[in-house]
């Protein structure tokens, strides 16, 4: 367990900084100047989502379901649109920078593991799986994850205000996807796929 919640960590981390980099390069001085464009995990850190969050999420899993799922999240990385040419494009791109660095870091691990990389191979494939299941996670269209951000420029200025009236209910809405079998029956064997395609191996 304390290697998986080191991996968490690190990989939350690389995915708040790829979010503060991104909007950085696209003229929002907001991440740097809040002190959030670092690879400092004490500055991204929430307690409950980034510590107690996945420590439950991990405990109950693995007795109900006998397979180990973990999930967490940091410290938004504060945004301000108006820096933006074009706000809800730009969100979309910023959203999606948490994800594809999840993905990458999946990507440079398997490779590692590929070339004969002989040492902590278990926990590179351990690296492998949370970053694979945070990119697919935050990438489910519920506001504030990270898939929500995606849908912003088709939607109208109307519609997205009735979207981002879900956010109050985002831990109920998990809740109810956790109990309904969603990442049971959706994202592990998201994962399992993608994992199989990385290294021949499945959960």
């Amino acid at each position: 367990m304390p290697i998986l919640i080191l991996i968490l960590f690190v990989s939350i981390t690389f995915h708040e900084y790829a979010h503060g980099w991104v909007a950085s390069k696209l003229g929002d001085p907001t991440p740097k100047q809040s002190g959030r464009l670092s690879l400092n995990p004490l500055v991204h850190i929430d307690p409950f989502g980034t510590i107690i969050l996945p420590i439950i999420l991990l405990v109950i899993s693995t007795r109900i379901i006998g397979q180990p799922f973990t999930f967490g999240y940091a410290k938004p990385v504060p945004i301000n649109p108006y820096h933006f040419k074009n706000p809800k494009k730009d969100i979309a791109l910023v959203g999606l920078a948490g994800p594809l660095m999840n993905i990458l870091i999946a990507i440079v691990l398997s490779l590692l593991l590929r070339m004969g990389f002989p040492l902590f191979t278990e926990a590179i494939v351990l690296g492998i799986m949370v970053n694979l299941i945070l990119a697919i996670f935050n990438l489910v269209p519920i506001p504030p994850l990270d898939g929500s951000k995606l849908l912003l420029p088709f939607l109208s200025k109307k519609a997205t205000n009735n979207y981002r009236k879900l956010e109050p209910y985002i831990f109920l809405i998990l809740a109810l996807l956790f109990i309904s079998g969603f990442f049971r029956w959706f994202i592990l064997p998201l994962v399992s796929l993608i994992l199989f395609g990385l290294l021949g191996i499945s959960l």
